[in-house]
């Protein structure tokens, strides 16, 4: 087994508009206070966020030909640490971003790429056979993904962001994993007992994000049967943008517990690796130096 970690979903290249508020439901102007290009995508966010910390990485993902897919495939290749396995997606998901100084975000999709099955890829699934953890972001193709990882035996991990506790898509994704990140979002207040009935169903790790307020976990020890209750702050800083600390959060949880760490040492330093998300203008600062 290699120390390597395969991540697989979503890569694209956003349009960032910082707006002093979300625009109202109704006709009107509003003027921006900036905007820029830049990557993103949840599973980009954590491959550069694994690569920085020195984790090797594989990022499996849809790319189209296009001329934002032949950007974002340039700047994505040129990060130390990250290989890439491409998908030709004929399009490249590509995002207009409104966000505002607290945070808040409307995602407006401009392009999506052809998710349609594809041929097996056994380098993909050699890499899986062969890996520290298997990262299982949601996309149709991860979902397709999820019998190989398993077949593989190696510990999956997954996001499932603003999750409401029901949707259907996101089961599979559930059934599968050992450890379940999600955002407290959707989860209408006290997201403990969610995180209980993830553990109760097999998971050995739920983790919910709060914001400013950091983070609450419950973690299962195998064959104990007991569960603890862990939490860690945020740390403090002067946020820039918000985009990506989510992501990088789950990749400094993830690094830190293949090292060897405890859950709450490695809640410590997800929460040290989002807070260096949190100054930068992109996804990670990795790409402060790659992006133009």
């Amino acid at each position: 087994m290699s120390g390597r970690v395969v991540v697989s979903g979503p890569a694209s290249w956003n349009r960032i508009v910082q707006v002093e508020h979300l625009p109202d439901p109704v006709p009107h102007m509003q003027f921006a206070l900036g905007d820029h290009e830049t990557v993103g995508g949840t599973s980009a966010g954590k491959a550069l966020g694994l690569a920085a910390l020195g984790r090797p990485v594989l990022l499996s993902t849809l790319i189209g030909s296009d001329a934002d897919g032949e950007r974002l495939r340039g700047i994505l290749e040129r990060v130390d640490g990250l290989d890439l396995d491409v998908v030709d997606g004929l399009r490249t998901e590509r995002h207009l971003n409104l966000m505002t100084p607290l945070g808040e975000r409307v995602s407006i999709y401009l392009s999506t790429p052809d998710d349609r099955s594809a041929p097996a890829d056994a380098r993909l699934t050699a890499a899986m056979q062969d890996a520290a953890a298997i990262v299982l972001d949601l996309s149709e193709r991860s979902r397709r993904l999820i019998p190989d990882a398993r077949a593989a035996g190696r510990p999956i991990w997954t996001d499932l962001h603003d999750y409401d506790g029901e949707a259907e898509f996101h089961r599979p994704f559930l059934d599968a994993a050992d450890a379940v990140f999600l955002n407290a979002d959707r989860l209408g207040g006290d997201p403990m007992p969610f995180l209980r009935r993830v553990v109760d169903e097999g998971a050995r790790l739920a983790v919910c994000t709060l914001g400013a307020e950091g983070a609450v976990a419950l973690s299962a020890a195998r064959g104990v049967g007991s569960v603890t209750e862990h939490r860690v702050d945020a740390v403090p800083v002067d946020v820039l943008d918000a985009n990506g600390a989510g992501d990088a959060f789950m990749s400094g949880v993830l690094h830190a517990m293949l090292d060897g760490a405890g859950v709450d040492a490695a809640l410590e330093v997800g929460a040290q690796h989002a807070a260096s998300v949190l100054v930068t203008r992109h996804l990670h600062p990795t790409l402060d130096d790659l992006v133009d």
